[in-house]
């Protein structure tokens, strides 16, 4: 099995539950960025409000990155579930 699989995913109640969590914590990473890159763009009109427009790049700069770590932390876990799956059937549980 590899990650990054639609396999991985699907391979038991568990694994689909788990996925969804995932996704609803990336989707949420995903509007605080966007919301932080727009609220901060917006603030850039003002010079009084320049300092804090680049906090809020930083933020989002920050939950962007997230992103792609949650994604791997996702997949590494399904793996992971996949795994203990597969001995279980090997040892006859």
């Amino acid at each position: 099995m590899n990650l990054f699989t639609h396999e991985n995913r699907n391979q038991s109640p568990e694994t689909r539950q788990a996925y969804a969590l995932y996704e609803i914590l990336h989707t949420a990473v995903d509007f605080v960025a966007a919301i932080s890159f727009l609220v901060g763009s917006v603030l850039f009109f003002w010079k009084d409000t320049q300092f804090t427009a680049t906090w809020l790049f930083v933020i989002g700069s920050v939950f962007f990155t997230m992103k792609p770590t949650i994604r791997l932390v996702r997949e590494i876990r399904l793996y992971q579930m996949g795994q203990k799956q597969r001995l279980a059937k090997q040892a006859g549980a």
